[in-house]
């Protein structure tokens, strides 16, 4: 079954984890998922994000999984610009001082999401 994921949740809202855990069980399951970070979920990639020294980083726990099952974490790069987080492509366009994105996520337009919708058996969205 190929499942697109649509997650708009922030990452310290529990929506935000509840997408990491169902996408490990799918990906276990041997599904095909298509995952797409719009809204508060883009600071997911943001590497500049602060967490308590006893808290995971879930943006390293997506980074790990896609890196385990080969999968694509695209950003909305609308959502994402206006909430601060740039790749260095955008941060050298605009003159920024830097990025702060995770190497493993990637900014992409909402017509990527359009085109997955248009494949997919099942949409579902945490937010």
């Amino acid at each position: 079954m190929r499942f697109v994921l649509l997650i708009t949740a922030a990452p310290h809202q529990p929506s935000a984890w509840h997408a990491l855990h169902f996408s490990k069980a799918a990906l276990a399951a041997g599904h095909s998922l298509m995952l797409f970070f719009y809204g508060d979920a883009v600071t997911t990639a943001n590497r500049l994000r602060f967490c308590a020294q006893d808290e995971p980083v879930l943006g390293k726990l997506w980074a790990g999984l896609a890196e385990q099952y080969k999968l694509d974490l695209p950003v909305c790069v609308a959502a994402a610009m206006r909430r601060g987080v740039v790749d260095a492509d955008n941060a050298r366009r605009h003159h920024l001082d830097g990025d702060n994105m995770f190497p493993a996520f990637r900014l992409a337009g909402l017509g990527e999401l359009t085109e997955a919708l248009a494949g997919a058996d099942r949409v579902l969205t945490m937010a």
